[in-house]
């Protein structure tokens, strides 16, 4: 008996994972041959047991179903995607979950609950490698895929269209893609898309010459995988010397090379519950165009794609919008940041003329001079001061740049780390001062008024450090980025800035 959605008893023991159930059900069919089994293990809309299994995740019965009914690896369902192309497009179920941050510390307490999440989440790594494995060896329908045609001439030229004979055969290209049979993408290129770094490894092991596909808008696998920004299966190819120069000059269906393809993205790019912020994400497109770069013949840096565009003028037309939000988040940064850091540097210049105990009214000299707390008190609050005017310097270097596209990749990030920087001593240089004031009063006897308002007083700072703190990771790890660049390595481990005067052009010999 089949239920409304066409599903017998046997495919919703797959689809809840009741491997018992399965077994005992499976038993009882098992004397049906292949043309008999098929009411039992595929549904109306031709999704098989196989495909239930990897969808709600139960890659153990996933593998023994595509054991035992080997027949099921090929057959496709309604989206015609096999089991492979699906188990592709799950990019969740080879991640490891980390075993860092708060998970040690619930292991530091006994959490039982963390473990138990952790090991499930190996357990199901390790399942879905092993069906992963499995199925890239056994599902062969994907290899009559089309290689891609050899279109490696670059046009550097505004001049001349594509002759007629050429694009006769990119045209009948296009609808060989198009045509019914074609089986889609291939599972190479979905896992590319996806991430599944495990999935890209064990095909190209088996089948290098799988890299050659294409899909449908004519990209390889490396266009692919620089398009969804995914760095391991781009250094994964790159390792493939041979492909690798063959890849590099391939161009797609709207002849892009790819360098044109850093500056396409996909549709949540710009989401704002993954955009850490626009300076930053900016700053890593930049430092991506320039790792493609590398790989790029030089031959087709100056190459035009069909919307008559260099591979730079692409990329600078499709991040333009991603400019101006950057423009716009790191001047809004900067001015709140100056406004901090000047109050900062204005309560600590007062407090130089203020200080605890207050002066000797004969002498002028500071009744607490002689105490240690005293020259603590005395060097935090010069080191905050000069901390809070540095920092007001850099954030008015960068409202007072000109925000061209190569600022955002070393100078403005490397200034608004500074920036920071210098603001967090100066708020720490205060703190400590703040306490250091405090401990001199209750010495000298003060009224627990002052005590308690200069106590109140670190409520303001302690919110700051925690409202911004969070903002100092990104930033240190975008300039973890630059030091991977290889031009970019010398650069020293603290981005000083180097202050420049405006730039006098002019034909004087003499001028300095």
């Amino acid at each position: 008996m089949r239920n409304h959605n066409g599903e017998t008893a046997l495919f919703r023991a797959a689809r809840y994972g009741k491997t018992d159930m399965f077994n005992f059900l499976a038993a009882k069919v098992s004397g049906y041959d292949e043309s008999g089994l098929q009411f039992y293990v595929q549904r109306s809309d031709k999704t098989t047991i196989l495909h239930m299994a990897i969808l709600s995740l139960h890659f153990d019965l996933a593998y023994r179903i595509a054991l035992d009914y080997t027949h099921l690896i090929g057959q496709k369902d309604a989206d015609g995607m096999t089991g492979l192309q699906l188990l592709s497009c799950n990019p969740s179920a080879f991640k490891l979950e980390p075993e860092e941050g708060f998970i040690n510390l619930a292991k530091s307490y006994g959490s039982s609950v963390w473990r138990e999440k952790v090991q499930k989440q190996k357990q199901l790594h390790r399942s879905a490698v092993e069906l992963a494995k499995f199925l890239v060896r056994k599902d062969t329908s994907w290899e009559l895929t089309y290689s891609s045609i050899d279109q490696s001439k670059p046009k550097i030229h505004k001049y001349g269209e594509k002759g007629g004979q050429e694009r006769q055969e990119v045209h009948l290209f296009n609808k060989i893609l198009d045509k019914e049979e074609s089986l889609g993408e291939t599972p190479l290129i979905l896992a590319t898309k996806s991430g599944c770094v495990e999935i890209v490894e064990e095909i190209l092991k088996l089948y290098p010459q799988a890299v050659e596909h294409i899909d449908d808008e004519g990209r390889n696998v490396l266009h692919v995988a620089i398009k969804y920004r995914q760095k391991k299966i781009f250094e994964l190819v790159k390792g493939m010397d041979v492909p690798m120069k063959r890849l590099t000059r391939k161009i797609d269906g709207d002849g892009n090379s790819i360098l044109h393809t850093v500056g396409r993205k996909r549709k949540d790019f710009l989401s704002d519950e993954k955009m850490e912020g626009p300076a930053f994400l900016l700053q890593e497109e930049l430092l991506w165009f320039e790792r493609v770069k590398e790989v790029t013949p030089s031959h087709f840096l100056n190459h035009q794609n069909n919307m008559k565009l260099t591979a730079e003028g692409y990329f600078i037309t499709a991040n333009s919008e991603l400019r101006n939000l950057a423009k716009e988040w790191l001047k809004t940064t900067a001015e709140g940041c100056s406004v901090v850091a000047v109050l900062i540097a204005t309560v600590a210049f007062a407090a130089a003329y203020t200080v605890p105990g207050g002066p000797n009214q004969s002498t002028g000299v500071p009744v607490l001079v002689n105490k240690p707390f005293f020259v603590v008190f005395t060097v935090t609050d010069v080191l905050s001061l000069t901390f809070a005017l540095t920092s007001v310097v850099t954030f008015l270097s960068i409202l007072t740049s000109p925000f061209r596209f190569k600022d955002f990749k070393h100078t403005l990030p490397n200034k608004l780390m500074v920036g920071f920087t210098f603001l967090f001593l100066s708020v720490a240089m205060m703190m400590v001062a703040f306490g250091a004031t405090i401990i001199l009063m209750i010495y000298s006897k003060e009224s627990w008024t002052k005590i308690t308002l200069y106590a109140v007083s670190f409520i303001p700072v302690g919110i700051f450090a925690l409202s911004y703190f969070p903002l100092y990771p990104s930033l240190s790890k975008t300039y973890n980025l630059l030091l991977k660049i290889p031009f970019i390595k010398h650069i020293p481990a603290i981005p000083w800035i180097s202050f420049k005067c405006c730039r006098v052009e002019t034909t004087d010999t003499h001028f300095p």
